[in-house]
């Protein structure tokens, strides 16, 4: 019989602020050595359920609380903060927040610290934790500030190995990785739960990502309740996804264009193992019958980078010979590994950093000389971390600063801060103060800020990390039409390869600080070299069509993008 260690009966939680409550009736049991999913759209409660099981409700989030929740078979309240994070270890979604120590050695040690544990005892215990989670030992004298986002991962998920916890919470541990460290995360929390036999609990939207991995149950939440509790292929071979506005893996929506029976039987969790025998036939007919047109327009440069060399340090160059052109109206994508480079480029452009060699042209004049307020008439930029943009206390000042300080009428700063934040999926919060949001809800105010402001180019660093795939589509289509019907150029960085399958229309690939690949997005993802130099994932629609028996691949994926557009618009 299997030990129950999480379990919610007739379980509801109301915020103190709120009128209504954030979860109803949760009626949920987690057994030992599970691995759970736990997936569903911003604001469906799932972040609060997961914070209700490691005692952040309501310790440091308070509210009113019917029902009952056992962990481990006592309750919370009973066991208090401190006694709940010796049965569960949170790795947070942003793990900055999450650090305390001044090295990461330090960090890992600091809950062995609180418990006094012999310094021997101690640094056995480091180390043993450090090597589960690939932490080389001589990063163990390293500030966690000065890694990547991968490593500081691994640093926050060896930090709660070391108290030898029962339960493992993931928030999102996908959100701020590129795809390559996305899928050894997925891998590694795979291994540790083989190795530990540890509860594993993930919180995350990217389901095609999650389920490279295998996992024994997805529980889908939707308007504070549970929706489904089943596993993986069953769910997908369901319509729950649609409904709760969760997007299904890639492959399986080219299945479903080609009129294909997905069962649940067929093993459709995972792109390896479904079974084809059925679909291969139609799935090539689809391919090679379907008309699409994939034509472009010409179109002038509006933004050049002429052998742009950069370098924040004399000994370390970021940025070597980087030449290229963004397309006036072009919808442009740049990606590569964390620390490749995309981020400086972003800032050289806004005027933050100036480049130590090479021009920069904006509309065919070299913007060297212009100051940041001049180039952000023209170009808006939001960046990747939204803490560093927001300087406002509440939502609606915050998305209204730049028409204010630019001398706006009141009445035109309500009707174009409201059109936004509609847009934006944030008019129901507009009178809420920014702490009160999630970070992927604080990613949209800054988006909704620099929308607001209409300008002429926009760059959006990691646009939708943190989002559903709800709000993600509402605004990627406002994006869409915007560079359609106005003509606004929009570059985004992103570790996102769905993003640049659905609404780019080439992408920029830098590695090392050198562009590597400069070609349309089906070629990218198609090519295993350039995948593996910039740390990207191959598109699982490649994988499908080397499983379905169809030669050209890229002409296979290029059909899949063309077509999925054409069933959008």
């Amino acid at each position: 019989m299997r030990k129950t260690v999480v379990e919610f009966r007739n379980y509801t939680f109301k915020y103190r602020t709120q009128a209504e409550p954030t979860l109803s009736d949760i009626n949920l049991t987690i057994y030992e050595g599970e691995k759970l999913l736990i997936a569903g759209p911003s604001g469906s409660g799932k972040s609060t359920l997961a914070n209700s099981i490691n005692g952040l409700v309501p310790f440091s989030y308070t509210g009113e609380t019917e029902g009952v929740l056992q962990i481990m078979g006592h309750d919370p309240k009973e066991l208090g903060l401190f006694g709940l994070s010796k049965l569960v270890g949170t790795v947070l979604q942003d793990t900055d927040s999450q650090f305390i120590g001044l090295t990461v050695g330090e960090d890992i040690a600091f809950a062995l610290e609180n418990d006094c544990v012999a310094r021997t005892e101690m640094l056995d215990r480091v180390k043993a934790a450090a090597e589960m989670t690939n932490i080389h030992t001589h990063h163990l004298g390293h500030s966690p500030q000065a890694l990547s986002g991968g490593q500081k991962q691994r640093v926050s998920i060896a930090g709660v190995l070391v108290d030898d916890v029962n339960i493992l919470l993931f928030d999102e541990p996908l959100a701020n990785l590129d795809p390559a460290t996305g899928k050894y995360a997925m891998e590694l929390i795979d291994r540790i739960h083989r190795e530990t036999n540890a509860t594993i609990i993930i919180i995350e939207h990217r389901l095609e990502d999650v389920l490279h991995c295998n996992v024994d149950r997805v529980v889908v939440m939707d308007e504070g309740r549970i929706i489904a509790d089943t596993v993986p292929s069953e769910l997908l071979s369901s319509n729950i996804l649609k409904k709760a506005g969760i997007r299904e893996p890639l492959y399986l929506t080219s299945l479903k264009y080609a009129n294909c029976t997905i069962r649940s039987s067929d093993h459709p969790e995972n792109i390896n193992r479904i079974a084809l025998e059925d679909s291969r036939q139609r799935l090539k007919e689809w391919f090679e019958n379907t008309s699409v047109s994939s034509a472009g327009t010409e179109s002038m440069p509006v933004l050049e980078f002429e052998n742009i060399n950069f370098s924040y340090q004399p000994s370390r160059q970021v940025l070597s010979n980087i030449s290229f052109s963004v397309m006036k109206g072009e919808m442009l994508s740049i990606v590569g590994r964390n620390g490749a480079g995309k981020s400086t480029l972003s800032k050289l452009i806004c005027g933050f950093e100036k480049p130590d060699t090479g021009r920069i042209l904006l509309d065919g004049s070299n913007i060297e000389n212009d100051s940041i307020s001049t180039r952000a008439v023209k170009v808006g930029m939001v960046m990747q971390n939204p803490n560093h943009m927001i300087s406002k206390p509440m939502i609606f000042d915050e998305v209204a600063l730049g028409l204010v300080t630019r001398g706006h009428r009141k009445e035109q700063i309500n009707r174009q801060v409201e059109k936004v934040l509609k847009i934006c999926g944030l008019y129901p919060f507009r009178n809420w103060p920014v702490s009160a949001l999630s970070y992927g809800q604080k990613k949209r105010v800054t988006i909704a800020s620099i929308l607001v402001l209409d300008p002429q180019m926009i760059i959006l660093d990691e646009p939708t990390a943190g989002q559903d795939f709800r709000h993600y589509t509402e605004f990627m289509e406002f994006l869409l039409k915007l560079n359609r019907e106005e003509g606004t150029t929009i570059i985004m960085i992103t570790h996102d390869m769905h993003l640049i399958l659905e609404y780019t229309t080439r992408a920029i690939v830098m590695s090392e600080g050198c562009v590597i690949a400069n070609d349309t997005p089906a070629a990218i993802l198609t090519n295993d070299d350039v995948i593996a130099a910039a740390s990207l994932k191959r598109t699982s629609l490649y994988d499908l069509s080397i499983r379905a028996g169809i030669s050209d691949s890229r002409a296979f994926v290029q059909h899949f993008i063309d077509y999925d557009r054409r069933v959008r618009e």
